[in-house]
């Protein structure tokens, strides 16, 4: 199904940056936000998955290539502002027990996963501020609440990052700046490829056919970017809670 910006819709007149949406939940949700009428630019970590996704994405985004954990390239993208951010980049690896991973791949992880994401959000907010208004939707995941056998980075990763969307609501939500952490349940990217070839955990053994399509969490991000989603600013969430599934539309479990 192609779907094409908008040019009306709740997010008409926004912009939106969505890191890591070259495939994925990422590509998914730069499809919904410009459905909703939002503007969406995207990063690429790489020349040839931002040159595929932006054939998938014609009309509808734009990507530009950058390494989130690359500070200075990531200023020079959020400088214009946006009104939205997603903070979606992420790694899984390293996969392994503490034992047998290195304590330079456990900082890479938390590089990536939530100080990239601190820097994100550091870099977006004055434009939100000066506008008076503003969004950021961080992708969580159960890992921040429940560990993970092979997964302490990953999981430690998450949970900072859960954190500090509570730490943002409380800083900046009486300022116009509206937050949401929100799991999108075990869905079918590439990253799952890699947790099935680790075989550690019973997350590696779903089959599958019985993953989530990534349109779900992507179509989830995009409402929260809505003042339907008001009620649940500042909140982590599920993508698998009954209520917040009939709020946003998706079919039920």
């Amino acid at each position: 199904m192609t779907i094409t910006a908008s040019a009306s819709g709740p997010l008409a007149g926004q912009s939106a940056i969505v890191t890591g949406g070259a495939g994925g939940i990422g590509l998914a949700t730069c499809r919904a936000l410009a459905a909703l009428g939002a503007a969406v630019t995207f990063t690429a970590r790489s020349a040839e998955s931002l040159a595929e996704a932006e054939a998938n994405l014609t009309g509808v985004a734009k990507g530009v290539l950058c390494d989130i954990t690359d500070s200075a390239r990531l200023a020079e993208i959020l400088a214009p502002g946006f009104d939205i951010l997603v903070n979606n980049a992420a790694i899984i690896h390293p996969i392994g027990r503490i034992t047998d991973i290195s304590i330079d791949a456990f900082s890479a992880s938390i590089e990536t996963n939530l100080t990239a994401q601190f820097a994100a959000i550091k870099l977006a907010l004055p434009a939100m501020l000066s506008k008076g208004r503003g969004t950021i939707v961080n992708v969580s995941s159960g890992a921040a609440h429940r560990p993970k056998e092979g997964w302490s980075a990953y999981c430690a990763g998450k949970a900072g990052l859960a954190m500090l969307t509570r730490a943002v609501a409380l800083e900046y939500a009486e300022a116009g700046i509206r937050i949401f952490g929100i799991a999108p349940g075990v869905v079918d990217t590439g990253m799952q490829v890699s947790i099935r070839a680790s075989g550690i955990n019973p997350v590696s053994q779903i089959p599958r056919e019985e993953l989530s399509p990534a349109v779900e969490p992507g179509q989830a991000i995009a409402w929260l970017c809505t003042p339907e989603a008001d009620p649940y600013a500042g909140q982590e969430l599920d993508i698998r809670e009954p209520a917040l599934r009939e709020a946003i539309g998706l079919p039920a479990l």
